[in-house]
């Protein structure tokens, strides 16, 4: 699947009306598919990437109900010292 509007029919014909030969041109056309595409995310890298979020924002909240019951500890302790 492309994710990018790029006509490679187009590019390989203009290719070839300057000089470049076919097979020089669909070369050509291939690699420069796979250069602007290689970057791109897909659906699965974003799932994989939703995924990896919720687990520390899991851990998080986790960590920050462990804090926040430490906290409540300590202010409680103070408390009956004081």
């Amino acid at each position: 699947m492309n994710a990018v509007a790029f006509d490679t029919h187009a590019y390989v014909k203009k290719l070839v009306s300057v000089g470049f030969t076919e097979v020089q041109a669909e070369a050509q056309s291939q690699a420069l598919t796979d250069a602007i595409t290689s970057g791109l995310a897909t659906k699965d890298d974003i799932k994989e990437l939703k995924a990896e979020i919720k687990a520390v924002e899991y851990r998080l909240t986790i960590r920050m109900g462990g804090m926040l019951a430490a906290a409540v500890g300590v202010v409680t302790v103070l408390v009956k010292l004081l």
